[in-house]
């Protein structure tokens, strides 16, 4: 009985798709990463390899507090008290923290409209608007950034 009575061409081309599948599931068993699919369609070590490699970037409000202590109390009273720093002035680098001569980013009303822009995913109780019918293009000339609420 010759393999069900297969032409040879046929017999040879289901040997060959095995061998293709054969190699491919030794391949994938020997080079897939231990930790693949661990989280998900990625490596689950990536993350904690790239934290151990890399040094945070973002300061946090209280090393902003140490050189600005009365923007701090100043924050602490308005609406953006929850606020990091850095979600207005961009990331405060470790070579501003050593030289304040390193401007931060000074906040643009489109750094405003980032957060303030009208959108039905956010709460109810979060100030929004319509930029093209609020009243000015520059936030801060009725605001405060600080303290939104007050008048400057």
């Amino acid at each position: 009985m010759r393999f069900f009575n297969l032409p040879p061409q046929i017999v040879r081309l289901i040997l060959l798709i095995f061998a293709i599948l054969v190699s491919y599931l030794v391949a994938r068993t020997l080079l897939t990463p231990d930790t693949f699919r661990d989280y998900g369609f990625f490596r689950g070590a990536a993350l904690s390899e790239h934290i151990s490699q890399h040094k945070p970037v973002f300061a946090g409000k209280a090393a902003c507090g140490e050189r600005h202590p009365d923007v701090l109390k100043t924050l602490a009273k308005g609406s953006h008290k929850n606020l990091s720093c850095e979600a207005c002035h961009g990331v405060v680098s470790q070579e501003h923290l050593k030289d304040p001569a390193n401007k931060m980013l000074k906040p643009t009303p489109q750094i405003c409209v980032r957060c303030h822009e009208a959108s039905p995913s956010r709460p109810a109780w979060f100030k929004q608007i319509i930029v093209k019918d609020h009243y000015s293009d520059t936030c801060f000339e009725c605001h405060l950034p600080h303290q939104p609420n007050e008048a400057p």
